[in-house]
């Protein structure tokens, strides 16, 4: 599942006309980056929840006949093999269906009957290129009692208290933000069962027939206070595109 259905407040006036996630960074949209890299390891079932400016998004990943355009298949070649063909999205048009986003945890809770039973969840408008969407990290979680799997980053400057910390034996930490404790940023890339979002840990219905707007950190601090969260720290390129600045430097190197 890919997370594109904020409006990006701090992106405008960028965002006034385009939703963040569709923004170019070195000459493909931001999320696509996330989309391709989720292919090549194999997981080409793809859900994209939206709302500010949905339709755009739609638009642009499929064309009329609910194919993905050739443009986009021409870009993705590998050892000269074509690896678009089974490529299938689906969306979750939150702003259609409620007026707005849901917010991350009632987002995924409204796309919940449509995804697997493991499935990673990204959003759409971090960068983070060489992250690989890993196939063994997937059935190794799979076969784990987690319930939930992150991928947490060195703090940048515009987070330096983080958001979680790790144990030596890789528990995501719930910790008060105090110099006796290392935090780290959450990326917004995880892995979930479909059971973290289900009783006790989350009380919405499946589908989120209501639309109820939840976040997500408060469900996952609960579950990591029950030893149900695990967590890697990856070091690799990073960037929370929340800024214009931010994205003009992306596009300078």
């Amino acid at each position: 599942m890919i997370l594109a259905a904020g409006r990006g407040e701090r992106m405008r006036p960028l965002t006034d006309t385009t939703p963040k996630p569709l923004l170019q960074v070195r000459g493909k949209p931001l999320m696509q980056w996330h989309m391709e890299a989720l292919v090549r390891e194999g997981f080409t079932q793809q859900l994209i929840n939206t709302a500010w400016l949905g339709e755009q998004i739609e638009d642009y990943f499929l064309s009329k006949n609910g194919q993905l355009p050739a443009r986009i298949l021409r870009e993705q070649l590998s050892n000269q093999e074509q690896i678009g063909s089974s490529w299938q999205l689906q969306f979750s048009h939150e702003g259609r269906d409620f007026g707005g986003a849901l917010e991350t945890a009632g987002g995924i809770c409204r796309a919940l009957p449509r995804l697997a039973d493991v499935f990673w969840v990204v959003a759409g408008d971090v960068f983070m290129p060489q992250f690989q969407f890993s196939r063994a990290a997937y059935e190794q979680f799979t076969q784990s009692s987690a319930l939930a799997h992150l991928w947490l980053v060195p703090n940048p400057p515009h987070n330096p208290r983080g958001d979680f910390g790790i144990s030596a034996d890789g528990q995501a930490l719930n910790l008060p933000k105090d110099a006796g404790h290392t935090h780290y940023t959450f990326s917004t890339v995880a892995l979930y069962k479909r059971a973290f979002f289900a009783p006790p840990m989350c009380d919405i219905q499946a589908g989120n027939p209501q639309g109820i707007k939840t976040a997500l950190a408060p469900l996952l601090r609960a579950a990591m206070d029950a030893g149900r969260v695990t967590a890697s720290l990856y070091e690799g390129e990073w960037v929370d595109v929340g800024t214009p600045e931010r994205l003009a430097q992306l596009n300078a190197t």
